[in-house]
């Protein structure tokens, strides 16, 4: 007796685990540019956003149509820079993997087949494999070139932002579609250039669409 009763515990977890956890995997196209640029005199920055983010996600769905979401999003930020004088010509190109790691309380505003809800939490986000390549010529004849890991645009491999969010859950507990806005206000930059700012920084207002599907 005391078997079956382990056993029919077990069977009854093992139902109510997908229905209290979900998996799935998160992508979408970023509104906002990673960067601002500018140019001045002889040195000009620019930049090339990549229109994507993706990876995966899980949420935990709490009592009261209340869910905790975590996602593990990737980004791939790259910017360039060149500089010019009397025989020197200077371009660099700087590449960096992001992942942002938002935490968010979402709330379901009412139940159904159509369920429109509102997040909001931290967001954090690291940067890895950091790489600037600088290819030098001096006229008439001289050319050079090296690579650091630690370029000087570079302020914080880390940084944490407060997002917000609100998007639509269609679909029932085994799959969901989840089509949502998000917007992310990040509390310092990751690059700036050596002037403070003015021609290169990291854009602190992020905002994004993004599409969810979960089982």
């Amino acid at each position: 007796m005391t078997k079956r009763l382990i056993l029919l515990t077990l069977l009854a977890a093992v139902t109510a685990f997908p229905q209290i956890l979900s998996l799935g995997v998160k992508g979408g196209v970023p509104f906002t540019d990673a960067f601002n640029t500018a140019k001045t005199g002889r040195l000009e920055y620019i930049s090339d956003t990549k229109r994507y983010t993706v990876g995966p996600t899980v949420e935990l769905h709490l009592p009261f149509r209340l869910g905790i979401e975590f996602d593990a999003l990737y980004k791939r930020l790259d910017f360039e820079s060149t500089s010019t004088s009397v025989d020197v010509f200077t371009r660099t190109a700087t590449t960096a993997n992001s992942w942002e790691f938002p935490l968010l309380l979402k709330w379901r505003v009412f139940g159904g087949p159509i369920r429109p809800y509102v997040e909001a939490g931290p967001t954090f986000d690291k940067l890895s494999d950091i790489s600037q390549l600088a290819r030098t010529i001096v006229f008439p004849n001289r050319e050079t070139s090296a690579s650091t890991g630690h370029p000087p645009e570079l302020q914080n491999t880390f940084r944490v932002g407060a997002t917000v969010g609100a998007g639509i859950e269609l679909g029932s507990r085994r799959f969901r579609v989840s089509p949502e806005v998000r917007y992310t206000r990040w509390g310092w930059e990751n690059f700036q250039d050596l002037s403070g700012g003015s021609l290169l920084r990291s854009n602190d207002n992020q905002a994004e669409f993004l599409l969810g599907i979960t089982f």
